[in-house]
């Protein structure tokens, strides 16, 4: 009898293993192809979409994006606005908590807000939040953090005061750098706040582990507000910036997604993969910007002749397979109000029209054949597409003025720091996506003033006249206007070739569910589950 009582404790013990150890108890984790490596995880100091996709999971703003792109209530359950446009008054949900368990106050995204626009902080995209009341004026050490247009009415209500009416302003609160940080974490650790172990958020996500160039893992966040609707238990952001290696890993099933690939796999991968392919248009635009701060990039006839010896329909059908669209104007098309923008009076002539008027402008500068020599350097980030579409430049600026144009590339983190801090070049590729679905995200960038993102250093005193005059106007088609007049400057003066409008490439897994294509390229992982 003892033997046999044995045989079925043993029986009973192995059941249960393997019920343990079946699928439907197994951990969800999404392998999330990032292609590139974090410059930080600090709100105040992130700029680019990889960084925001990994910071969106563990942090959540005032409003967040939906799975299909519109805004929506995120940390705040509702918002109400003044008669004049002028006051938004946040309502932050009473459950709302960090990962430490601690609740979330509107003191938080008081200090947040201060944090971001303090000049000691040195924030790089503090001037998407200048709306606020003050906030250029602190940003720039005219006047205290504390006369920011930011306060706590109480504990779970926050007030901003804006300078002017803002319409776009609920879509700058889901923007990364709104994104609130817990006061005692940071005046805890400082800037070791990002490190795993220390790390307080307030997202569907937490900080587990982060091995620098290898991966980042978040685990679910037990205290979110929204816990019990987030189906996923890890999320791992994996960095690699090499796009076939990528590819090979979702062949294998070892990523999920991946962000990012050489456009000429395009064909093939639907073939293979058929809708797992996404190829989604952007409100984004891929341009070169010229260094305006030395010669010959200074004169406006020689960036004007390099950037029409550029086919634009060659490198968007030829390198892209027509997954962008040639473009000649910065802000892209499908804004509302703005709708089509002007472009250059040249970008109506042939290619080979506007190679012979580019000849004819060079000369007039005096460089190319018979005048100095032209030596360009173009540099980018490292990327299988950006490394053809500079090699092509190269060739038609060869071609077309003799020049000798050599190429450098970087890390995608490397790179933007180089641009973003001031260093010098002669050429650098750049893109811009939508942080808010209006014109004046992108014409913002080449304001004189705008001293992180307008990487050429363009100075136009009427062209920062004619937006401060539409941040002034509060008739939206006079707002409208006066930034195609803007805009009109931009493409007279050419302080950028603008070049393409993007398309967000992603692999998607069919074991990913709850994906949507959107325009504003917008996709938390706590919208997301997997199927084995």
């Amino acid at each position: 009898m003892s033997l046999m009582r044995t045989k079925w404790h043993a029986a009973l013990l192995l059941g249960s293993l393997l019920i343990g150890a079946s699928p439907a108890l197994a951990e969800a984790v999404f392998h999330r192809g990032n292609s590139g490596e974090p410059q930080t995880l600090d709100s105040a100091h992130v700029s680019v979409d990889i960084e925001a996709f990994v910071l969106k999971d563990l942090f959540e703003g005032l409003t967040i994006y939906s799975a299909d792109g519109k805004i929506v209530p995120g940390a705040a359950e509702s918002w109400t606005v003044s008669e004049d446009g002028t006051v938004y008054t946040f309502k932050l949900r009473e459950n709302a908590k960090w990962s430490d368990g601690s609740p979330v106050t509107a003191e938080d995204f008081v200090f947040s807000a201060q944090r971001v626009e303090d000049p000691k902080t040195a924030a790089e995209y503090a001037n998407i939040l200048y709306p606020i009341k003050n906030a250029e004026k602190v940003n720039k050490g005219e006047v205290p953090v504390d006369q920011l247009g930011v306060k706590a009415v109480d504990a779970k209500t926050v007030e901003y005061t804006l300078e002017r009416p803002t319409p776009y302003f609920p879509q700058l609160m889901a923007h990364m750098t709104a994104l609130p940080v817990n006061k005692a974490n940071v005046e805890k650790f400082g800037k070791d706040y990002v490190k795993p172990g220390n790390m307080v958020s307030n997202g569907a996500f937490k900080l587990e582990a982060h091995i620098p160039n290898d991966s980042l893992t978040v685990a679910k966040n037990e205290n979110y507000w929204d816990a019990a609707n987030v189906k996923l238990d890890k999320v791992i952001f994996y960095p690699s910036e090499d796009d076939a290696a990528n590819i090979r890993r979702f062949e294998a099933k070892e990523l999920d997604t991946v962000y990012h690939f050489s456009s000429s796999e395009i064909k093939r991968l639907r073939e293979q993969y058929k809708d797992q392919v996404r190829v989604t248009p952007a409100l984004s635009t891929y341009y070169y910007s010229f260094d305006t701060r030395q010669e010959p990039y200074s004169d406006v006839r020689v960036r004007q002749a390099l950037s029409m010896a550029i086919d634009r329909e060659f490198l968007a059908n030829e390198i892209y397979n027509g997954a962008q669209l040639p473009v000649y104007n910065l802000v892209p098309e499908g804004m509302e109000g703005y709708g089509k923008g002007p472009v250059p009076e040249w970008a109506s002539m042939s290619q080979i029209d506007r190679e012979d008027k580019a000849l004819e402008l060079m000369k007039e500068a005096g460089y190319g054949e018979g005048g100095k020599p032209l030596n360009i350097e173009i540099r980018y980030n490292t990327n299988t597409d950006h490394e053809r579409v500079a090699t092509a430049v190269a060739d038609m600026w060869k071609n077309t003025f003799g020049a000798k144009v050599s190429l450098q590339n970087s890390d995608v983190s490397a790179h933007y720091a180089y641009l973003t801090e001031g260093g010098k070049f002669n050429v650098a590729r750049a893109g811009w996506s939508a942080d808010y679905g209006d014109p004046e995200n992108f014409l913002s960038l080449m304001i004189s003033t705008n001293k992180s993102f307008n990487y050429g250093h363009y100075n136009n005193p009427e062209y920062d006249a004619l937006l401060k005059q539409s941040y002034d106007e509060t008739d939206p088609a006079k707002r409208m206007e006066l930034m195609k007049k803007a805009e009109e400057m931009i493409n007279r003066d050419q302080p950028i070739a603008s070049l393409m409008n993007y398309a967000n490439l992603w692999l998607v897994s069919d074991r990913i569910k709850g994906w949507e294509d959107n325009a504003v390229n917008e996709h938390l992982s706590k919208y997301l589950s997997v199927a084995e």
